[in-house]
C-alpha cells in the first residue's frame, strides 16, 4: 500500500467522523427535548411513588395496588384499551388492505391517508363533544333510533358517560391510527413472493399461511401494541366525559389533586409506576416475538 493511497483512506475516515459528528449535532436538539420533558418528568414522576411524604425512602407506598378501587381502574384501563385496540386493529387493517388495490400515487391513497392523519390526532374535549352530539342522551342518532327501532340507548343511563363507552371515542382514533402505521407494512409485500408461491403449486391461502402473515404478523402487533398504548395512556377524552375515576390516568389526576389512599404517599407516582410497568412487560414481549421472525427472514 502507498503512502498516497494511506492519505486518502485517512481522508477518508476523517469526513466520515465529520458526517457522523454532523449527524448527532443535528440529532442534539431532539435529543435534549426528550430528555428535559420526557426523560426527566418521567423519572420524577415514577420514582416519586418511592417516597413518603416527609421525603424518605419506602415501598409502603406500594400498598396502593392492594386497594380494589385501584385494581379496578386498572382493570378497566387495560380491557378498554384491549378491545378498542382489537377492533381498530381489525377495521384499521381491512381498511389499508383495500388502500393496497387503489394506486399509490392516486387521489384515494392521498385523501386516505391525508383524513387518517387529521382524524388519528383528533381527540381531547372537541372529540368527546362529537361523541355527545352524535350518541350523547338528546343527540341525532339517539333521538333517530328511538323514533325508527323505538331502542333507547341509554335506558339504564347515558352509555358514553361510562368507561365501556370510552370504547368509542377510542376506536374512533384508533382506526385512522392503524391505517396509518400497518398500510407501510402491506405495501411492502413484494408482488414477486405472490408469483414464486403461485409458481411452486401453492395456493393463495397457503401465500397468506406461510408467507404473508409471517411478515406481516410484527407490524400488526406493533400497531396494536402502539394502539393500546395510545388508548391505555389517553387522558383529555376520558375526562370530558366522565367526571370521576374509573381509569388509571383519570386515577392519577384525582390522586394528584386530593390523596384518597390513608397511609400511603405519592399514590399517582405508584398508579404511574404501575403503567410503565405494564407497558414493558408487552414491549417485551413484542421484541421476543420480533426476534423469533427475524429468524426466516434473514
Amino acid at each position: 500500500m502507498t503512502a498516497a493511497s494511506v492519505r486518502v483512506g485517512r481522508r477518508g475516515a476523517g469526513a466520515s467522523l465529520r458526517r457522523r459528528g454532523v449527524g448527532w449535532l443535528g440529532f442534539a436538539p431532539f435529543g435534549v427535548y426528550v430528555v428535559l420533558f420526557l426523560g426527566i418528568p418521567g423519572v420524577i414522576a415514577v420514582a416519586s411513588g418511592f417516597f413518603a411524604a416527609d421525603g424518605t425512602p419506602t415501598l409502603a407506598n406500594l400498598a396502593a395496588f392492594t386497594d380494589p378501587v385501584i385494581l379496578k381502574d386498572f382493570w378497566n384501563s387495560v380491557w378498554v384499551s384491549a378491545v378498542s385496540a382489537g377492533v381498530s386493529a381489525v377495521l384499521g387493517a381491512l381498511i389499508a388492505w383495500a388502500l393496497t388495490a387503489a394506486r399509490p400515487d392516486g387521489a384515494l391513497r392521498a385523501v386516505v391517508d391525508s383524513a387518517s392523519s387529521v382524524l388519528a390526532q383528533f381527540g381531547g374535549v372537541m372529540l368527546a363533544f362529537a361523541w355527545i352530539a352524535t350518541v350523547g342522551p338528546e343527540a341525532l342518532v339517539t333521538r333517530l333510533i328511538q323514533a325508527v327501532l323505538h331502542v333507547d340507548i341509554n335506558g339504564n343511563g347515558p352509555f358514553l358517560y361510562t368507561v365501556g363507552g370510552l370504547l368509542l371515542p377510542y376506536t374512533y382514533f384508533g382506526v385512522p391510527l392503524m391505517v396509518l402505521t400497518f398500510l407501510p407494512a402491506l405495501d411492502g409485500l413484494k408482488p414477486q413472493w405472490g408469483e414464486a408461491v403461485a409458481t411452486l403449486g401453492g395456493t393463495r391461502l397457503q401465500y397468506w399461511l406461510r408467507v404473508g402473515v409471517p411478515v406481516l404478523a410484527p407490524a400488526f402487533l406493533g400497531s396494536v401494541i402502539l394502539l393500546f398504548a395510545n388508548a391505555f395512556s389517553s387522558y383529555a377524552t376520558a375526562a370530558a366525559l366522565i367526571d370521576q375515576g374509573g381509569i388509571v390516568p383519570l386515577a392519577i389526576k384525582q390522586q394528584l389533586t386530593s390523596e384518597t389512599i390513608v397511609g400511603v404517599a405519592n399514590t399517582a407516582g405508584v398508579l404511574a409506576l404501575g403503567m410503565v410497568a405494564i407497558m414493558a412487560v408487552l414491549m417485551t414481549g413484542y421484541a421476543a416475538l420480533e426476534r423469533r421472525t427475524r429468524r426466516w427472514q434473514r
